[in-house]
């Protein structure tokens, strides 16, 4: 009887020194939905040896399809199947060892926001305003520097934190409103609670959590909600090849294959036209798909179902937590493409009429179409993303106002990128720029000349796809990447308090700089009721004696643009050869100057300019 009492006892000492040593840290999701058209949710749970514990919850229409254990004793993964009658509610997830309940997590079930399957993304109707959260302005200083995050602000250093906030993003919607803008996307706001250059957001620390020098969670629904006011449409920054080396599941990896691991620290190759190569050797291929993006970002390996269920559940949180209207996928090519394909099929499975951009950083107008939603490819791959970066029409619109004419320079470049239009599924979806946050601002790479910047503002709002405009291209900042990114990334003057100038009012900018305003802002405002621009046809005629002409054109409206690269020469253009396109038509209004013109047969060109001509019948 002694020995059953003292087994006994020992039984129950050894429950209540496990229960005080194993606690529940971390539950991801934090919360989730009832209603959501997948019915099962994948748990990750973190806590000191977790997996000698079996999970248990009592909820109606909730059950456990499967507990997953994994290499590392911390970790468990719980498969769970939510039925359709499942009602919104709080409930206690149980942790029994040996019988007996040792921890309890409160988990809620959210009810799902009506309307939010079928909310709409952002399309070819929209112009997208690119801004660095960190650098475009200061709106509560009190958060520069926060309890627990190891980087502190410094304005003074390029790479560095210089304050910029989520409230100053929001005390300036109105101005971003104002110029004409119809959507937002904001670099990553999640944390990146890095020793140091972690203001850009691509290594983040935390996938649920806003960074606290930016702000909140509810912060970020504020945004939102603002520009939703404002009829701005808000896109998400999204990555998926790699966090940061100090994010919490790195400094305890769940499992070897995690990550990509090597002996020692082995870069990508940075070559993603590896993927669609069909000569492409395994060597390049998987060093470009696991290799790191940098020392301090450990590369994801997607093919490990609970990382790749883990990224997608995220996504779809995000979506539905916060409202947003579009995702913008960081290097798109980098993580396995099978995981790329999936992930996407799952969130339009979810949002059917939702809508995302991926990142391909390719320099070949047909490398860049394989990564497009429905391409012809020859190996069968679909990724799913209808929208792709276009690059190539980029490193045209960089140099083409730059350079001399010739059957391949200067405007022909513009032309050649577009002539090569049948390689994408879906060209007006591609995302165009002139410039973004890893490149040479537009207004230096025009050798700062005023006439061929508004040139390449003009082409990027007249010709087909979904322009993407860089915070302070309006303004025409300067700045080369080869000096350094924390140089093309500077503070919007005027977001901090105490700067010398506030370019976002019409006082704080030069005469050159509210020429420039007020040209992309007439262009902005526009564009935007103009279907013939959003979803017209186009065609073009081969570039001759330094002029480009195109026509949008739809079956009510007719838009003609001409462009003269002559650096001092004025074109008189006779109209006689674009008779397919302006026979039905009398006399044309130029949306710029307001000039009503009812003579056509010829038009002039002064040098270095675009015409931009509404036909009228």
């Amino acid at each position: 009887m002694k020995r059953q009492i003292f087994l006994l006892i020992t039984f129950f000492i050894a429950i209540n020194l496990f229960s005080q040593e194993m606690t529940v840290e971390r539950v991801e999701p934090p919360f989730w939905w009832t209603g959501m058209t997948n019915s099962n949710l994948q748990l990750l749970i973190y806590g000191t040896d977790i997996y000698e514990t079996t999970p248990q919850i009592d909820y109606p229409g909730i059950n456990i399809k499967d507990v997953v254990y994994v290499q590392n004793p911390n970790y468990i993964f719980i498969d769970l199947e939510i039925s359709k009658e499942t009602k919104p509610g709080n409930f206690n997830i149980l942790f029994k060892f040996n019988g007996e309940v040792v921890q309890s997590y409160p988990y809620e079930l959210k009810e799902r926001k009506a309307g939010s399957a079928s909310r709409k993304g952002f399309n070819r109707s929209d112009v997208i305003y690119l801004l660095m959260p960190d650098r475009f302005a200061n709106g509560d200083p009190s958060n520069d520097d926060m309890p627990g995050m190891l980087e502190k602000a410094n304005r003074q250093n390029p790479d560095g934190r210089h304050g910029g906030d989520i409230k100053g993003i929001i005390d300036h919607l109105d101005y971003i409103s104002e110029l004409g803008m119809t959507a937002l996307w904001v670099n990553p706001l999640v944390e990146n609670n890095n020793p140091q250059y972690s203001y850009h957001g691509y290594a983040i620390t935390d996938f649920y959590k806003i960074d606290p020098r930016f702000g909140s969670n509810e912060d970020y629904l504020k945004l939102i909600n603002e520009c939703h006011e404002r009829d701005l449409k808000v896109i998400m920054d999204m990555i998926f090849n790699h966090c940061s080396l100090y994010h919490w599941f790195i400094q305890d990896l769940p499992m070897e294959n995690w990550v990509h691991q090597f002996k020692e620290f082995t870069r990508t190759n940075y070559r993603a036209s590896i993927i669609p190569d069909q000569y492409s050797s395994e060597y390049d291929r998987n060093k470009m798909l696991s290799g790191w993006f940098d020392h301090h970002m450990p590369d994801f390996d997607q093919r490990n179902e609970l990382l790749a269920t883990y990224l997608i559940q995220n996504t779809i949180w995000w979506i539905e937590y916060a409202g947003i209207d579009g995702i913008r996928v960081d290097t798109q090519p980098y993580p396995y493409k099978e995981f790329i394909s999936e992930w996407s099929r799952a969130i339009f499975n979810e949002y059917p009429n939702f809508n995302i951009v991926g990142e391909a950083w390719l320099q070949k107008e047909a490398i860049t179409a394989y990564f497009q939603k429905d391409a012809a490819n020859k190996d069968g791959y679909n990724s799913n993303i209808p929208c792709i970066t276009d690059f190539p029409m980029y490193f045209a619109l960089s140099s083409a106002f730059n350079e001399n004419d010739s059957w391949t320079e200067g405007l022909a470049s513009l032309y050649y990128v577009l002539a090569q239009d049948f390689l994408y599924a879906d060209p007006q979806n591609n995302v165009i720029f002139c410039d973004n946050h890893d490149l040479d601002r537009f207004y230096s790479s025009v050798g700062e000349d005023l006439n061929k910047w508004k040139m390449g503002m003009a082409f990027l709002l007249t010709t087909r796809g979904i322009p993407m405009i860089y915070y302070g291209t309006e303004i025409l900042m300067t700045g080369e990447a080869n000096k350094g990114h924390g140089f093309i990334r500077e503070d919007f003057p005027g977001g901090w308090q105490g700067d010398k100038k506030d370019a976002f009012i019409t006082e704080g900018r030069t005469s050159e700089q509210n020429e420039a305003y007020n040209y992309l802002q007439k262009l902005l405002k526009w564009r935007k009721d103009k279907d013939v621009i959003h979803y017209g046809k186009l065609k073009h005629f081969v570039p001759e004696d330094e002029v480009y002409v195109y026509f949008r054109y739809d079956e009510d409206d007719c838009i003609m643009v001409a462009f003269n690269n002559s650096g001092h020469e004025m074109k008189a253009l006779k109209t006689g050869i674009f008779k397919e396109c302006m026979q039905d038509y009398n006399y044309a209004v130029n949306i710029i100057s307001g000039e009503i013109i009812n003579y056509l047969e010829a038009l002039t060109l002064p040098p270095k300019s675009t015409l931009i001509l509404e036909l009228k019948k």
